[in-house]
């Protein structure tokens, strides 16, 4: 297989950044080798944990689940635009504008992936959510993306709007309400070229959810750089 394989997701565990009052993941021991053998585990997370896929249902009543975005929209190239990574910055579309004169126009049926460096900080749980004044993607860089045809966007950190957005205004309207799905809380974009990557989300398939933690990873071309 050419290229190399880079993992965009962080591990899962009690010390997993989470959105302030949703609780940090748990397992708890069904089995243990000692005794039966084996080893199993209960898991218990909320659908929206570390790195993870929200769904268009998450904001839009009745819209598509994790089960329900076909494999063809999980399976696409990756476009990397690099953002500011300061306190309550945001990727205008003035940014991607300047991003498609450097590397070309977005393309449709891609996924663009935000990379503001973020997950610098995931070692420090505080610092990583920061008061909710995390990086994010302003609403008409998103209604720029929509309109270049994106299947989803990504970004290093808890969430696509910028943690001050209170109301959620690119996840409520505009993203997943033309469905688009996100993925939040990934890792190692640094490690990705801005073209040429292709993007694997194995998202967890929950009929009925809003969204699902999911193992995310990126295939590199042969010769890297974009």
């Amino acid at each position: 297989m050419a290229g190399r394989i880079v993992d965009l997701t962080q591990p899962l565990g009690p010390g997993t950044p989470m959105w302030p009052g949703s609780r940090p993941p748990r397992a708890v021991d069904e089995a243990a080798i000692a005794t039966h053998s084996f080893l199993s585990r209960r898991l218990t997370l909320s659908e929206h944990t570390g790195t993870h896929l929200d769904a268009p249902s998450h904001f839009v009543d009745g819209a598509a689940g994790p089960a329900d975005i076909p494999p063809e929209r999980l399976v696409v190239p990756a476009v990397v635009i690099d953002a500011p990574g300061e306190h309550g910055s945001v990727l205008t579309a003035d940014a991607v504008l300047a991003h498609e004169t450097l590397h070309g126009t977005v393309p449709e049926g891609c996924a663009v992936l935000v990379r503001t460096g973020w997950d610098r900080h995931l070692a420090d749980p505080d610092r990583y959510i920061c008061a909710m004044d995390f990086p994010g993607v302003a609403v008409d860089a998103a209604e720029l993306l929509v309109a270049r045809g994106v299947v989803g966007i990504g970004i290093d950190t808890l969430g696509v709007d910028p943690g001050a957005a209170t109301e959620f205004p690119v996840h409520a309207r505009v993203t997943l309400p033309a469905g688009l799905w996100h993925l939040e809380g990934l890792v190692n974009l640094g490690a990705l070229p801005h073209r040429g990557a292709l993007l694997f989300v194995g998202v967890l398939p929950v009929a009925g959810g809003s969204g699902a933690p999911a193992r995310v990873m990126a295939l590199l071309p042969d010769a890297g750089g974009g």
